[in-house]
C-alpha cells in the first residue's frame, strides 16, 4: 500500500512539473530547426540572431536545433521535437505528407519566389551534361530538391546515369568535392546573379576557395523550384503561430533580418504561402512515379 502512494506522489509529481512547463517557457522553449545545408557554425550563429529577435519581442524563450541531416528536420515533427522550421522545399513536402507540417511562409530572394537546380563540373572537364553518365557525380542530400529531386527528374529526362554517386550532405560540401576533384560533377542550389556577383551556391566556398567562380563552371540547370519554406508543427497553438509569422516578417523588414536570412538560407524577405504553391514538386515527384516517401527509400 506504502509503494503504491509513493508511486502515484511520483506521478503526480511528474505530470504537475510538466504541466507547469508551458510552452515557450525557459524549461520548455519553442524549438526552431534549420536545415543543415551549410556550415553549421554560420547557421548556429544567424539562428541564434534570429531566435534572440523572437525572444525580446514575444516573450517567449526559443531553442534552436541543427541536427545531423535533412530528413531528421523531418522527423522532428513527427516526435514533436520540432515546433516550427526553415525548411528546403523537398522536405517540407515529406513532412506535410508524413505529419500534416504546415507551410506559412516562404523565402524570397531579390523579389524571387522561385530558386533551381544547377550541374556543376570543373571548367573544361565535361563539355556537356550528358557527359556526366559513367562518371562519378555528388547529390546534396535525398532529401533535397535543388541537390537531388530536380537533377535526378533531369538525369531521368535524359537518360543520364551516373557509373556512382554520393551525397556530400551539404551544398557547400559539394562544391568542395567537384573543387577538389573528388567527384566529376554535382548538383546544389542555383540563384541568379545579383549586380553581376554570382548568387549561386558557389558562393558558400569562396573564402576558402578565392577562385572557385573561375574553376567550377555550370554545365546546366533544372527547372524552378518553390522557394524553401517556413514550417510549423500543425497542432501548434493558433495564436502562437500568428504571433511568430507576424515576428518573422517584422525581423526580415530590418537590415539585421535582411542580413541574417541572406546568410542563412539566401532570402531577404518573406511572404505568405499555402501547401498548394508546392504542387509543381509534388507533379515532378508523379513523373518519376513516387511519392515523396518512396522517393528517398530509391
Amino acid at each position: 500500500m506504502f509503494s503504491n502512494l509513493l508511486f502515484i506522489f511520483a506521478f503526480l509529481s511528474i505530470t504537475s512539473c510538466t504541466y507547469d512547463h508551458k510552452l515557450g517557457s525557459e524549461k520548455n522553449p519553442i524549438k526552431l530547426f534549420l536545415i543543415p545545408g551549410q556550415d553549421p557554425v554560420i547557421l548556429e550563429d544567424n539562428g541564434k540572431r534570429v531566435a534572440d529577435f523572437l525572444e525580446k519581442k514575444s516573450g517567449f524563450h526559443f531553442e534552436v536545433k541543427i541536427p545531423p541531416s535533412y530528413i531528421a528536420v523531418v522527423e522532428a515533427f513527427g516526435s514533436n521535437k520540432s515546433d516550427i522550421a526553415v525548411m528546403n522545399t523537398f522536405g517540407y513536402i515529406l513532412a506535410h505528407e508524413k505529419y500534416g507540417a504546415e507551410a506559412h511562409l516562404m523565402g524570397i530572394h531579390f523579389g524571387r519566389k522561385s530558386y533551381q537546380g544547377q550541374i556543376i563540373t570543373r571548367k573544361g572537364h565535361l563539355k556537356k551534361i550528358e557527359d556526366i553518365t559513367g562518371k562519378k557525380f555528388a547529390f546534396v542530400d535525398p532529401a533535397s530538391t535543388s541537390g537531388f529531386l530536380l537533377p535526378t527528374e533531369l538525369f531521368s529526362n535524359k537518360n543520364i546515369k551516373p557509373k556512382e554517386f554520393v551525397f556530400g550532405g551539404k551544398h557547400d560540401t559539394v562544391i568542395t568535392m567537384v573543387y577538389q576533384r573528388q567527384v566529376d560533377a554535382g548538383a546544389t542550389f542555383y540563384s541568379p546573379p545579383k549586380d553581376g556577383q554570382p548568387q549561386d551556391a558557389r558562393k558558400l566556398v569562396l573564402t576558402q576557395f578565392p577562385d572557385v567562380f573561375e574553376k567550377i563552371e555550370i554545365l546546366a540547370l533544372t527547372d524552378p523550384i518553390p522557394n524553401d519554406p517556413i514550417v510549423f508543427r500543425k497542432d501548434l497553438p493558433f495564436d502562437l503561430k500568428v504571433k511568430v509569422k507576424a515576428l518573422l516578417v517584422e525581423y526580415l523588414k530590418t537590415e539585421e533580418g535582411k542580413d541574417t536570412f541572406m546568410k542563412l538560407y539566401n532570402m531577404n524577405d518573406v511572404t505568405p504561402v499555402t501547401d498548394e504553391h508546392y504542387d509543381d514538386v509534388r507533379r515532378s515527384l508523379q513523373k518519376l512515379g513516387k511519392t515523396a516517401q518512396e522517393f528517398i527509400k530509391k
